[in-house]
């Protein structure tokens, strides 16, 4: 019943039958033959069928929001048992903010150093893409904002606080200034992240309050994108204080302190909330409260 429950699940977040199967890692008739032996067991129809996958009925619906219970209720039992017999294993999935993505060693290596049998994957995720992640089991955890937009009922650790720094390359405009304003902003020739990123919704945010008209010449999901754009000495970003400070290192571009506001939002771990959590992520959430008592006060 419980792969059953798994192949469902994973039909109706793939939309697609194929898809459904490989990651499954079963042939399309195998996944085909257990969603409709589920449906038997159940004694409803589950999926709408035609020439291709069309969707889950209201009992589909229904059955689709148990499934994820249980067999998160199931993967929670394995890993607590396994944990009692050989110690904490096994691989942990978490989303990250691309803006947050240098700064998760600083949860990930004393984690590890802690749970040497432990495999953890990373995922560079935008915010809404976590909280579905989580939702669906794709992921186990994620870093995300904490403070700015709904997050719904998750377990949550703030991990730091954000501060924000205009990047720019030596000799540009306002690169020889100990601090800027938001406002001061508004005609610089600018390369920002995407519109679905939180960490661009926040930066628009700030420049409308502060009047700053600024229509970016440049966007992409990646900082690295960003970073390069910056070097040429064409362009300028707004990026996140540890980001920032992490590319000036090389001493080829400029971090700036923004202030007037100088904005400050909250970057932690969630996890889906539940009690007990499994093993791996209580061990998680306490390797991210540790952490952030030295960072966060």
């Amino acid at each position: 019943m419980i792969d059953k429950l798994e192949m469902f699940i994973a039909l109706a977040n793939e939309g697609h039958f194929g898809r459904a199967a490989e990651a499954c890692r079963v042939t399309q008739p195998t996944l085909s033959s257990a969603i409709k032996q589920l449906e038997e067991q159940l004694g409803v129809q589950l999926v709408y069928r035609g020439s291709r996958y069309q969707g889950l009925t209201p009992e589909g619906q229904r059955v689709l929001d148990r499934a994820r219970r249980i067999v998160s209720d199931t993967r929670a039992l394995k890993d607590e048992m396994r944990s009692i017999r050989a110690g904490l294993a096994g691989n942990l999935r978490i989303g990250v903010i691309p803006t947050a993505l240098p700064m998760v060693a600083d949860l990930t290596t004393p984690f590890t150093r802690r749970h040497p049998n432990v495999r953890v994957t990373i995922l560079s995720r935008t915010s809404a893409e976590i909280l579905t992640g989580i939702e669906r089991l794709d992921l186990d955890a994620g870093i995300t904002y904490l403070d700015n937009e709904p997050l719904g009922r998750v377990t949550q650790v703030p991990l730091y606080a954000e501060f924000y720094r205009l990047l720019c390359a030596p000799g540009t405009p306002l690169a020889d200034r100990a601090q800027v304003t938001w406002g001061e902003l508004s005609g610089l020739p600018l390369c920002l992240l995407t519109g679905d990123m939180q960490n661009r919704r926040i930066v628009n945010q700030h420049l409308a309050e502060a009047g700053a008209a600024v229509i970016p010449t440049v966007e992409s999901n990646s900082t690295i994108t960003l970073l390069s754009h910056v070097m040429t000495g064409h362009w300028a970003s707004v990026l996140p204080k540890k980001l920032a400070d992490l590319f000036a290192q090389s001493g080829r571009v400029c971090a700036i302190p923004i202030v007037a506001p100088e904005a400050e939002h909250l970057v932690g771990l969630i996890a889906a909330h539940r009690e007990p959590h499994t093993p791996l992520i209580a061990a998680l959430l306490d390797a991210a409260k540790r952490g952030a008592e030295v960072k966060v006060r």
